[in-house]
C-alpha cells in the first residue's frame, strides 16, 4: 500500500459496491477508520465485514442518501463511531439516465443534493480536522455533451461545479475538495457488465473508444481517491481528476 493513512477518520457516503466499495477497502487497508453508509442491507454487511477484517474501527450504517434527514442522522452517527471526521467522500448516484422527471429527479437527489447535504452535516468536523478533504465522484459524462442520458451528464456537471466553488469557498478553512471522474468502470453486476449482456452493440462501441482497450475497475478509481485525500495531495483543492485510460481522448 503506497500510501498508510493511519489515524485518518474517512466516511464514504455510497460504499457498499463498485467504486464505493473499493475505496472504502482501500482506505481501510491504507489503516484508516472507515465508515460506509448504503441502501442495501445484505452489501453493506457484506463490506462491513471486508473492512472489519483490515483491523482498523469500522461503522456501517442503512442510508437512503435521497432523504435529508437520514444523511443527518448518518453522518453524526458515522462521526460518533470514528471520533471525528477527515475525509468525506460522496459517492452516490441515482442511475438517471430516462430524460423523465423520475430521472432528473434521482439524479439530483442523489448526486447532487446527497453531496451537499452530507457536506454541510459533515462540516463542522471536517473543521476540527487538520487534514479535512472532501471526495466527490463525478462521471467523465460531465466533461461532454452527450445525446442520450442528459440527466445523468448535467447533474453530474452541476456537481463538478460544485467541486470548484465549495473548494473556494472552504479553503481558508484549509479544507480541500476535489472531484473524480471515471470513465467507464466495470465490475461484477455492474451497469457496464449488464450492458455487455443487454446492450452488447453500445459495450463494444464504448469499448472501441478506450486507447488502453479495457474498461476501468472499481480498484484504480480507489487509488485516485487515497491520493487526494493524502497528504501528498495537500496542495491541489479544487480539481476534477479523470480517470478513464485516455477514453475522453476519443470524444
Amino acid at each position: 500500500m503506497p500510501f498508510r493513512l493511519d489515524g485518518y477518520r474517512v466516511v464514504v457516503a455510497g460504499g457498499s459496491r463498485g467504486i464505493g466499495r473499493s475505496m472504502a477497502l482501500a482506505f481501510a487497508r491504507a489503516g484508516a477508520a472507515v465508515s460506509v453508509c448504503a441502501r442495501g442491507e445484505a452489501a453493506l454487511a457484506d463490506v462491513a465485514q471486508a473492512i472489519r477484517a483490515q483491523g482498523v474501527v469500522t461503522h456501517a450504517q442503512r442510508c437512503d442518501l435521497a432523504e435529508g434527514s437520514a444523511i443527518d442522522e448518518y453522518i453524526a452517527a458515522a462521526a460518533r463511531a470514528l471520533g471525528g471526521i477527515d475525509v468525506l467522500v460522496n459517492n452516490a448516484t441515482g442511475y438517471g439516465f430516462a430524460d423523465d422527471d423520475d430521472g432528473w429527479a434521482a439524479n439530483f437527489q442523489v448526486d447532487l443534493m446527497a453531496a451537499v447535504r452530507a457536506s454541510r452535516v459533515a462540516l463542522p468536523h471536517l473543521k476540527r480536522s487538520d487534514r479535512g478533504s472532501i471526495l466527490h465522484t463525478s462521471s467523465i459524462a460531465a466533461l461532454r455533451p452527450r445525446a442520450s442520458g442528459a440527466p445523468y451528464a448535467a447533474i453530474k456537471a452541476a456537481l463538478t461545479h460544485y467541486t470548484h466553488s465549495q473548494a473556494l469557498a472552504l479553503a481558508p478553512e484549509r479544507i480541500r475538495v476535489n472531484a473524480i471522474a471515471p470513465g467507464s468502470i466495470a465490475f461484477p453486476d455492474g451497469l457496464w457488465e449488464r450492458r455487455k449482456q443487454d446492450e452488447p452493440a453500445l459495450y463494444a462501441a464504448t469499448l472501441a473508444k478506450i486507447p488502453f482497450g479495457r474498461f476501468g475497475t472499481p480498484d484504480e478509481v480507489a487509488h485516485a481517491a487515497l491520493f487526494l485525500a493524502s497528504p501528498w495531495a495537500g496542495w491541489i483543492t479544487g480539481q476534477t481528476l479523470v480517470v478513464d485510460g485516455g477514453q475522453m481522448l476519443n470524444g
